[in-house]
């Protein structure tokens, strides 16, 4: 930790850093290839005693976040896993076409992917990189000196860097240390519920080449055609007004959370057809569909956040993912262009607080909207054709969200104290 090195095009010379990157999912796994092509070691430790292959539901990565991954080098790799997103559909609970928008015609398609697909290709990035990824390390304390921070674990080991990464979730850990008044993660009201049908959508939606939302009778249905066309994938957002626990949503059994979701949307289409035929052994139930509040505090001495620890928007904003694998690319660029840790997490979080903000808020009124009862649901039937072709139009909606590249060869520049959420000079919209 004692050598110099001079920074790309930067022009920054500063001393080599060793990070510590609390989290093994996602946002960890990027935020150390970011880091390594900033010229910075890291070192990642999860909490789990084993890797996460084959764990997990399926998300939509937005253009955003496939920018953001293609700065880290994995365009080919992301490129060849999941299925491209095609036009989205908005519907009432009968299968009537509400209103329907294609992505930008300028920016790549979105795609949707499996969890554990983007996963994999991380972690083989990773050992490509000589990244090593620690597992069975939950963090219970960090200690701070004047030349670094030493990270303990509930196993009894520890270890030293220059700075304390936490991508640790929504539960997480490094949160606390960094602020132990710091709000947790807040229960949006929603269980979450997906799986496989081998029922076949016709015309293109059974080709895979269009996504569809619709506002049922009494619960939130999404589906969409397998690429392959061999059927349907789907899931449904239920209004449940007290959160589940893990053990409680096991002791229910995939057969009876499948029946429920059979119940709910006995009166829509094709919602029911499609979970007539549903596999129950593929279903999985997320009991916590979560949202983080406003964190007061995203960083304090030696320590910072990023993703889903300080940011995790609903996952009705489709922008989970994408949010946190931009914010872990930010991160490392600040952290290269500003030698000084302190200023470079003011600089990250007054380029990344007014984003998350707005998405997290426009995810919410979404959330809303969804467990809504039946008025809200007739106010939604009727105001949706005209907003889509008005002021929720793809291009005042999806622009700035979709829009937003990282320009990586672009200096950040320091932010004055006290100007937390103001916009620097660090990224360009396409």
């Amino acid at each position: 930790m004692s050598a110099t090195s001079t920074e790309g095009n930067t022009g920054t010379t500063r001393t080599t850093r060793k990070a510590l990157v609390v989290g093994g999912g996602i946002a960890g796994p990027v935020t150390a290839l970011a880091l390594r092509r900033a010229g910075i070691e890291a070192e990642v430790f999860e909490a789990y005693r084993t890797s996460a292959e084959g764990i997990g539901g399926t998300f939509m990565i937005a253009p955003n976040g496939l920018g953001a991954l293609a700065t880290v080098g994995l365009e080919a790799e992301v490129g060849r896993i999941g299925q491209p997103v095609g036009p989205m559909v908005i519907e009432d609970g009968k299968g009537r076409v509400l209103a329907e928008f294609s992505g930008l015609a300028d920016l790549p398609r979105g795609r949707l992917m499996r969890r554990a697909e983007l996963y994999e290709v991380l972690q083989q990035r990773l050992r490509e990189s000589g990244i090593e990824v620690r597992y069975g390390k939950r963090l219970v304390g960090a200690e701070e000196g004047s030349d670094g921070i030493t990270a303990r674990f509930a196993d009894g080991s520890s270890a030293t860097g220059d700075l304390l990464i936490g991508a640790d979730g929504t539960g997480s850990t490094v949160r606390t240390l960094i602020d132990p008044a710091a709000p947790a993660a807040e229960y949006t009201g929603l269980l979450g519920i997906g799986g496989y049908s081998p029922y076949r959508l016709p015309g293109r939606a059974g080709r895979g080449e269009s996504v569809h939302f619709a506002n049922g009778a009494r619960a939130f249905f999404g589906y969409w055609g397998l690429a392959d066309g061999s059927g349907t994938a789907w899931f449904s957002n239920i209004p449940q007004p007290e959160p589940l626990g893990l053990e409680q949503v096991r002791a229910v059994g995939q057969e009876e959370w499948l029946r429920r979701c059979r119940d709910l949307h006995a009166d829509d289409l094709p919602a029911r057809e499609v979970l007539r035929v549903a596999d129950a052994a593929t279903l999985e139930v997320f009991p916590r569909l979560e949202i983080m509040p406003s964190v007061p505090h995203w960083y304090r001495g030696r320590m910072v956040l990023v993703g889903d620890s300080v940011h995790a928007p609903s996952n009705s904003s489709g922008q989970g993912v994408s949010l946190a694998v931009e914010s872990a690319v930010e991160l490392a660029r600040c952290l290269r262009d500003l030698p000084d840790h302190t200023a470079a997490f003011a600089a990250y979080e007054a380029m990344r607080r007014p984003r998350v903000r707005k998405i997290a808020a426009d995810a919410a009124r979404t959330n809303s909207q969804k467990s809504s009862g039946p008025v809200g649901r007739m106010l939604f039937k009727v105001i949706a054709p005209i907003a889509m072709r008005t002021f929720m139009s793809p291009e005042k909606t999806l622009r700035p969200v979709h829009g937003y590249r990282i320009d990586w060869d672009r200096r950040v520049l320091p932010v004055a104290p006290g100007t937390t959420g103001r916009q620097g000079r660090a990224v360009t919209a396409a």
